[in-house]
């Protein structure tokens, strides 16, 4: 191998001689107000082909990145969902699947519940593995191999076998726990918005319990994985919502009446799609500079009881355009409507106008 820095003839040349590797040796000469450097080598180059083995300098899944970025690439994100069963997961999964990344998909009970997640992602791509939310050998397995941990899990009521203790504090907090042992470099938790020490008691006279152990279930998490990612919800709503839907019960069909909390009234709701909450976990899950923040997640308008915080940044600081209700919910509802059987209410709709006279020839 010939290196040559090219300098004109001069006087005064010098020629220097040292070893640079043990087969190689490297002459320096110098002339006037020019250098020159000659490597020679006892090694035979080759050309560079595809079959050539090459050694991975930086062992880590990054180092892993194939393709474009699309869904049969692989960028570099290895993410266990918890939760992914529920309504939330299954848009955020789908987020992950289509960009390249490997999900590991940890389910509980019937795995049929889980099984048409397998599609959100190429082939090979999504895995599931049964696991238990008390059980840590089962929670290490399933982020044994993880850069990306994504706690979705949450109830709305409790059972005899899980208290909103056992899921929004101790669950929250043995999978950040674990996380942080197995070297997780992002853990995403998805708390509430309203998650209060002391929630306004309006129907319970202790107040929602639930959004009491949401608020410590965001304290346990902080405490075990201080850069966890922590998003705070307002009513999402999207296909299979609890939202839109409790609006299409029988109660508004056949009773004609909904039942409000004074007259609602006194009730603001600022609701976010889904696909956008999903769009700035996916963010965050990109984003470095997210770690150890808190984000709102609510929409664009409030439509008449989330409360927001000061100075907390929204789905917007992540790049998020937010998608309006009244874009939305027509499409939401267009199902609902075909299958409606609605008696019409005297003089609510006009008369038709008569059809036109034709004259036949």
């Amino acid at each position: 191998m010939l290196r040559c820095l090219a300098s004109p003839p001069g006087h005064g040349q010098s020629t220097n001689y040292h070893k640079v590797t043990p087969d190689s040796y490297a002459t320096t000469i110098q002339t006037d107000g020019y250098q020159a450097c000659v490597i020679l080598s006892n090694t035979c180059l080759h050309a560079s082909y595809s079959t050539d083995v090459r050694p991975i300098k930086k062992p880590s899944l990054t180092a892993l990145r194939r393709g474009t970025g699309g869904r049969s690439s692989f960028n570099g994100v290895v993410a266990t969902v918890f939760g992914a069963s529920g309504f939330l997961g299954r848009y955020v999964c789908n987020r992950l699947g289509k960009t390249g990344s490997q999900v590991i998909v940890p389910y509980r009970g019937d795995h049929y519940d889980v099984l048409r997640l397998k599609l959100v992602g190429d082939l090979g791509q999504v895995l599931f593995l049964p696991y238990h939310l008390k059980d840590d050998t089962s929670i290490r397995k399933a982020l044994k191999y993880s850069n990306v941990v994504i706690n979705l899990v949450g109830r709305e009521w409790e059972t005899k076998n899980f208290t909103f203790a056992d899921v929004h504090i101790d669950g929250a907090r043995r999978l950040a726990r674990l996380a942080r042992e197995a070297g997780v470099e992002k853990f995403i938790h998805v708390s509430s918005l309203n998650a209060d020490p002391n929630p306004q008691p309006l129907i319970l006279s202790k107040g929602s319990q639930c959004l009491i152990s949401k608020y410590w279930g965001e304290q346990a998490v902080r405490e075990e994985f201080p850069d966890a990612v922590i998003f705070k919800p307002g009513i999402i709503y999207g296909q299979e919502d609890r939202f839109i839907r409790s609006y299409t019960y029988f109660w508004r069909r056949q009773l004609r009446a909904l039942p409000l909390w004074k007259k609602g009234e006194e009730t603001i709701k600022q609701p976010v799609y889904v696909a956008d909450v999903a769009a700035a976990i996916m963010s965050a899950v990109k984003d470095p500079d997210s770690a150890g923040k808190t984000y709102q997640a609510v929409g664009l308008n409030e439509h008449t009881t989330d409360r927001l915080l000061a100075g907390v940044p929204t789905l917007e600081d992540l790049g998020v355009t937010l998608t309006t209700m009244e874009s939305q919910v027509p499409w939401e509802l267009k199902p609902f409507k075909a299958g409606l059987y609605y008696d019409e209410e005297l003089g609510e709709f006009e008369e038709p106008a008569p059809p036109k006279e034709a004259l036949l020839l």
